[in-house]
């Protein structure tokens, strides 16, 4: 899990800059809601959460597509960046996070466990990442928290008004 002191470090950047974030978890079921939730004054950075484990609450909670579901489905790239989308779409969020990947035991979708995507999106900052993760399935539920964690400190970051830029933090959802 994420260092509590980084996580509030994170917290306090995104109050500066006016920002909020929302998540849509799938093989985390809620643990990086908890993990941004345990710093005193978060409810000022964070708009909240979707558990989507089920399939079909990634679409009918989280908005992804169904047609993309059926063709590839829940542990892809592309619905890890629609989750993140659907989070900040249904949270009013100004950054969304999104998270899908296999914990075990069995692989899922074609996919081996361990992997997972992570994927962020703002009006700034889209992207998603993919890992191959170790470990029982404890460990990779915590790793893929603390990749949620990196991936929205990217996004905070790339939004640190730089000399020149002409966005200011104030304009973010």
């Amino acid at each position: 899990m994420p260092d509590p002191e980084r996580v509030a470090e994170l917290h306090a950047a995104m109050q500066r800059l006016s920002l909020r974030v929302g998540v849509a978890e799938s093989l985390t079921g809620g643990l990086v809601l908890a993990a941004l939730t345990e710093t005193p004054g978060a409810s000022a950075s964070v708009r909240g959460g979707l558990v989507v484990y089920a399939t079909d609450l990634k679409a009918s909670l989280a908005g992804v597509d169904e047609a993309l579901l059926e063709a590839r489905g829940a542990v892809d790239p592309d619905v890890a960046i629609a989750l993140a989308r659907g989070a900040r779409d249904r949270t009013t969020a100004s950054v969304g996070i999104g998270v899908t990947g296999v914990a075990g035991p069995d692989p899922q979708d074609g996919k081996p466990v361990g992997t997972v995507y992570v994927a962020v999106s703002s009006d700034w900052h889209e992207r998603v990442g993919e890992w191959r993760l170790q470990g029982s399935r404890q460990a990779i539920r915590r790793a893929a928290v603390d990749r949620c964690i990196d991936a929205l400190a990217a996004a905070v970051a790339d939004y640190i008004p730089e000399p020149g830029r002409e966005s200011e933090p104030g304009s973010a959802r």
